[in-house]
């Protein structure tokens, strides 16, 4: 594997700025792009809170990092060339549209070394569909990480038709390397695995507000009150086997046939603008109790705590 020195972040927004943190923390140098002009101060004070997170995260480290010393191995680029020319590993943060995926893997593969591995950000496209037009396609991957990356741990990764293995199991050891938790997919699939977990989910919760059965606020509450505080120690699976005290085909047995007559009663969501509207003002409403509180650093303190107590629970 060629040793990862100096990463390149291509995108700058919400999802970048995480990412950028996290290299950095790990010392990484770090060269960023964005098409858009990137305003220094606020980009530098973003990535400087995520840097924080970091820190109370991981105790340990308070003595070894210095936040200013850290941001010495940033560097901001006006041109995508020079933010990838020279750069063993990029992660790409780019719209979620095929075109611009395409367009940009173009650019990026004429300018970057051949050794370099490129992993996307991407959330729902297909490495297959953006890598084929692109220089060096067999370095060319997915990285998914899920928001906010510098704290959650999850990346999913998935190869194209033309990606190499060897280039996988790379991506994989550094994401590990991170800190990361990565999950290597078998195949392709649209929107990958946590993201069609949580469309299932989204599209009940959606459902059942249209249906007038409850409100905003229960279904949040009905989310956090019960299984989101079980999810956040372990998943369906461990959960399913703690169901019942002779494991899971047991439960399953018990639980199955009441869960297939709800499956077949669930709707069908579909989007529409008027549904859209009604979803809105219904989460407006539930938003009226949180007026006075920073649901961002509310949510990122959260997790920290959450992390924090998992790493004790020895489930990390």
């Amino acid at each position: 594997m060629e040793v990862i020195k100096t990463v390149g972040v291509v995108g700058a927004g919400v999802i970048g700025a995480s990412w950028t943190a996290l290299f950095l923390y790990k010392g990484f140098k770090v060269k960023v792009y964005d098409p858009y002009p990137i305003d220094e101060a606020i980009f530098k004070k973003r990535i400087s809170a995520n840097l924080n997170d970091l820190l109370v995260l991981d105790e340990q480290s308070k003595h070894t990092h210095n936040l200013q010393d850290v941001l010495l191995n940033l560097e901001i680029s006006n041109h995508l060339k020079d933010a990838v020319s020279d750069v063993d590993f990029i992660q790409e943060n780019a719209p979620e549209r095929l075109d611009v995926k395409q367009k940009l893997y173009q650019e990026i593969t004429s300018y970057c070394p051949q050794h370099t591995i490129i992993a996307s950000s991407s959330s729902g496209l297909k490495v297959s569909d953006f890598q084929k037009e692109a220089q060096h396609p067999e370095r060319i991957l997915l990285g998914h990480p899920f928001n906010p990356p510098h704290l959650l741990p999850l990346v999913e990764i998935v190869g194209g038709t033309l990606t190499s293995p060897q280039v996988l199991k790379q991506a994989s050891e550094f994401y590990k390397q991170l800190g990361k938790n990565p999950i290597v997919l078998n195949k392709e699939v649209k929107g990958h695995v946590a993201n069609r977990l949580q469309a299932a989910l989204w599209r009940e919760a959606f459902s059942l507000v249209e249906q007038g059965v409850c409100s905003a606020e229960d279904v949040d509450v009905a989310i956090t009150s019960g299984p989101g505080l079980r999810w956040a120690l372990f998943g369906p699976y461990i959960n399913m086997q703690l169901a019942n005290q002779k494991g899971f085909k047991e439960a399953i047995h018990h639980l199955g046939p009441p869960m297939t007559e709800w499956w077949n009663d669930m709707h069908a969501f579909q989007h529409a603008d008027e549904t859209t509207e009604l979803l809105e003002a219904e989460t407006n409403q539930l938003l009226t109790q949180y007026k006075d509180i920073d649901l961002y650093q509310t949510r990122d303190k959260g997790l920290v705590d959450i992390l924090k107590l998992r790493h004790q629970l020895k489930l990390d």
